[in-house]
């Protein structure tokens, strides 16, 4: 099956609020674990918010479910960017 690497971008506001969703939103990364090629997290504290990036090489229906329940989640916002490489 063609596989894709795509970065998948995760912002999560007002972490406080949302406690809930964080937990939901790990689950859900635990579950696409196998395709996660790595994981860098930044809280930024000034604005309340976590900024998360995830490196990932699935296909690309994969990547666009795992971003699909990562956006659908309260307070999170989403998006992928696929490269070009194929494989």
């Amino acid at each position: 099956m063609e596989t894709r690497v795509a970065i998948i971008g995760i912002i999560v506001e007002d972490r406080d609020e949302n406690k809930d969703s964080i937990e939901k939103l790990n689950n859900i990364l635990h579950d696409y674990g196998n395709y996660i090629i790595g994981r860098m997290g930044l809280p930024y504290r000034e604005k309340g918010i976590s900024i998360i990036s995830i490196a990932v090489d699935a296909p690309q229906d994969i990547i666009s479910a795992l971003s699909g329940k990562i956006g659908r989640l309260p307070g999170v916002s989403t998006k992928a960017l696929y490269s070009k490489v194929t494989g």
